[in-house]
């Protein structure tokens, strides 16, 4: 399990999308992905969930949390390899670890905790709760957003992670996060 959590060195500059459910990660992700015509590293959270509500009827428990982490690694460390000078993640372990306390009572598994907080990213799109709640079958806290964006904000803060807020529409938020990325390639 040790490795399958590590992230492989990698010489491309790594952005995350980070933040609560609903908040656009997915779509600013896809966005820049085209931008920048970089590869882009799909949240596997979902798709790992979605197949498991569809054939199963559940929800996410504890035990789903170490899969999903390695589904998530071997995706981006594959996707790293591949990339030229930038990579763009929908998610990372940090974001798996805060959704882990938050469900079950502060608990996370410590290979996740120690593989979320040695894995390095160049910078962090924090995305904030102004845009609509869209619901579907994963989604549930629609009435918990403020204390959701908290709790992620709180854990790049405590963990020192380099991070920008990205608040307003689909369009602010790309020009926003395009002229941070552009900042960090001509560097």
């Amino acid at each position: 399990m040790e490795e399958k959590l590590a992230q492989r060195p990698a010489s491309c500059i790594k952005i995350v999308l980070f933040g609560p459910e609903s908040t656009g990660k997915t779509t600013l992700s896809e966005d820049l992905a085209e931008y920048f015509n970089a590869p882009m590293v799909k949240e596997y959270m979902r798709e790992y969930l979605q197949q498991v509500w569809e054939t199963e009827k559940r929800i996410c428990e504890p035990r789903d949390i170490i899969p999903i982490a390695e589904g998530q690694m071997e995706a981006e460390n594959q996707l790293a390899e591949q990339a030229d000078e930038l990579l763009i993640c929908d998610t990372d372990l940090l974001e798996l670890k805060v959704y882990s306390e938050a469900y079950y009572e502060g608990y996370c598994d410590p290979q996740l905790l120690k593989h979320a907080l040695n894995n390095r990213y160049d910078l962090y799109f924090l995305t904030y709760i102004d845009v609509p709640w869209t619901p579907d079958d994963l989604r549930d806290r629609p009435n918990d957003r403020e204390a959701m964006f908290d709790r992620f904000k709180s854990s790049l803060d405590q963990y020192q992670k380099p991070y920008f807020i990205l608040k307003g529409d689909r369009e602010k938020r790309l020009k926003m996060a395009v002229n941070k990325i552009n900042q960090l390639l001509k560097r």
